[in-house]
């Protein structure tokens, strides 16, 4: 099956003849500092978590009442698929539910811990949410209000052009991984596009990653990999992603929905990391922007590989996003989602800066970092 590209769609994901994600140039952030708590025990990380959870209801509601037109406007697309859009709202909605409930459980006395039985009990309280009322979270309140419309933004712009643009939206397969599969409070650091030259910053990452005792899952692109190969040599590889997993992001960093030697790019990528890395190698693809071809998931089977996606997004790549942004917006998508795949690139500064705060920020509330060797 030839995969359909519009006119239109080549224009908004191309950009300097590289592809580019279907999201906006735009990402939320959010200063947290509004938070008047910390989130240093567990009731902690479930009070941020409910107040994360119904400002993000109080979004997706809203996005509800715009008709096709008005979301059209609103997500800058042309075309819509608003068969997607209602699934992923519908799928939003169930998180929320199944969240808010985690969140809640033993919350007796402690801010926005009302009981919630079904969807429509969470509906309901959504719509009659009102945090700013109370002064000492009128702060965050307004923050948390910009960020979730912005990040439902991002989101619906995904699902709206989705399968036409495939993202980490939606699983194309039930084998591929998102996020949402894993145990509450459990996420796993993923870290894309390397690795960088010797000394850079893949190696700073890595020093970051052994320091805090982390072990996890690199994406690394084939012509990347192999010219800091030929650097070296695969005693040194193994050397560096020693303790740390890898998995595959393709040779180079073109969609895999449109490209026509998809197929060698992951087979090509696969052979040399296996073959280099015996032990730190992973049968692991990451697609580039998360965009992969909607009949490939018997050529993975065939291959032994699984699709590893995501459903927390650093943005740490784009440069209107800081360091401290990308902590800030990950730590809001953590008490959101309780669980997660997170994207960061160590071709990029800032990651380096953010793991350490991350785990600063999370260190005693029952949130559980994944060892990527366990993955096996």
């Amino acid at each position: 099956m030839r995969f359909r590209v519009f006119p239109w769609l080549l224009a908004l994901c191309l950009s300097g003849g590289v592809a580019q994600a279907a999201g906006p140039q735009m990402f939320a952030t959010i200063d947290r500092s509004g938070w008047p708590n910390s989130l240093t025990r567990p009731e902690d990380f479930d009070s941020a978590s409910r107040g994360e959870i119904l400002m993000f209801g109080k979004a997706l509601l809203d996005s509800e009442t715009l008709d096709e037109p008005a979301l059209k406007q609103r997500l800058g697309v042309r075309q819509l698929d608003l068969k997607s859009v209602n699934q992923v709202r519908q799928r939003f909605w169930e998180l929320l539910l199944n969240n808010y409930r985690l969140a809640s459980q033993g919350c007796e006395g402690m801010p926005f811990c009302l009981p919630v039985r079904n969807l429509g009990e969470l509906r309901q309280l959504v719509a009659s949410f009102t945090a700013g009322s109370k002064v000492s979270y009128e702060r965050w309140a307004e923050a948390s209000a910009v960020f979730h419309q912005q990040y439902l933004n991002e989101q619906l712009r995904l699902a709206a052009l989705f399968p036409t643009v495939s993202s980490e939206i939606q699983r194309m397969d039930p084998a591929e991984q998102l996020g949402d599969e894993l145990a509450d409070r459990q996420f796993m650091l993923t870290f894309d596009d390397g690795p960088t030259a010797r000394g850079g910053r893949t190696d700073s990452l890595i020093d970051v990653l052994r320091a805090q005792d982390l072990h996890s899952l690199f994406f690394v692109l084939g012509d990347s990999f192999q010219a800091r190969l030929s650097q070296s040599s695969a005693l040194q590889m193994r050397e560096l992603y020693d303790g740390q997993c890898v998995g595959i992001h393709g040779w180079e960093h073109k969609s895999h929905a449109s490209w026509r030697d998809w197929q060698s790019s992951v087979i090509h990528s696969a052979n040399l990391a296996n073959r280099t890395l015996a032990d730190q190698y992973q049968p692991l693809f990451r697609p580039p922007y998360g965009q992969r071809r909607s009949d490939s998931a018997g050529f993975f089977k065939a291959q032994g590989l699984q699709v590893m996606l995501w459903n927390i997004d650093s943005q740490d790549w784009s440069k209107k996003v800081s360091a401290t942004g990308a902590v800030q917006r990950v730590q809001t998508l953590m008490l959101l989602w309780r669980r997660g795949i997170i994207l960061f690139h160590d071709t990029h500064a800032k990651a380096a800066r953010a793991v350490p705060a991350l785990l600063e920020a999370n260190r005693h509330n029952g949130v559980q970092w994944l060892d990527c060797r366990n993955l096996r």
